[in-house]
């Protein structure tokens, strides 16, 4: 029995709780396989970002292109990005990149940037070839103009983000002010609302990484 291969396209996290590390965790706890394309290696922990170093995009090609040349990759997911120019390479691949889960990674949860602000309206071209994209609240306000604050707004950035082009929406309820944690899940048929109790804690870095892994 071979399990199937799943790629992640994300930063390191030297921390081990967010990033490349939690994705490869969550992957194999999932019963996949995981292979990684690093684009950017993070001196951070849970409290915050040291600092950065970008991978050159023909170093973060060479990690595509060595996992789609030997594996039978099922699934794609992609998380720290960092620049346009990162976006717009994954964008170039995205005919080879199955079953793609776009996590736009825009703040850590310490408030530390992740990307840079230049980048953001590049998101859009990504979405439009995601099978899936998890925004937070944080992320749905810079991606779609509104600040989700209730179970319709965050209906309301699904809707917009499958008009981009994605397949579907997960909007994350775990930023919305709200008491119970609420999920919004949107397609261009349906609508599906999870949710479930909050839980009272700060020990919240890497929770999008793992949730989209």
């Amino acid at each position: 029995v071979s399990p199937p291969v799943v790629l992640t396209i994300a930063g390191s996290d030297s921390g081990g709780g967010a990033g490349i590390q939690a994705d490869l965790k969550t992957i194999e706890a999932g019963g996949a396989f995981g292979t990684s394309a690093i684009t950017s290696v993070t001196a951070q922990n849970t409290q915050g970002v040291r600092g950065s170093h970008l991978l050159p995009i023909e170093d973060i090609e060479a990690q595509i292109d060595a996992v789609l040349e030997d594996f039978d990759v099922a699934a794609v997911k992609t998380g720290m990005l960092a620049t346009a120019d990162v976006i717009e390479t994954v964008v170039d691949y995205a005919d080879r990149l199955p079953n793609l889960v776009v996590d736009p990674v825009m703040v850590a949860a310490s408030g530390d940037r992740l990307l840079e602000p230049d980048a953001e309206e590049v998101y859009e071209e990504l979405i439009a070839e995601s099978t899936l994209v998890t925004p937070n609240a944080d992320e749905a306000a810079v991606l779609t103009g509104i600040n989700p604050e209730n179970e319709g707004e965050a209906r309301e950035v699904g809707e917009q983000l499958v008009e981009l082009g994605a397949d579907a929406a997960l909007v994350k309820g775990g930023h919305i002010p709200i008491p119970e944690v609420t999920d919004v899940l949107v397609t261009a048929d349906d609508v599906t609302t999870i949710r479930h109790p909050r839980v009272e804690t700060n020990a919240t870095h890497g929770s999008g990484c793992t949730l989209s892994s």
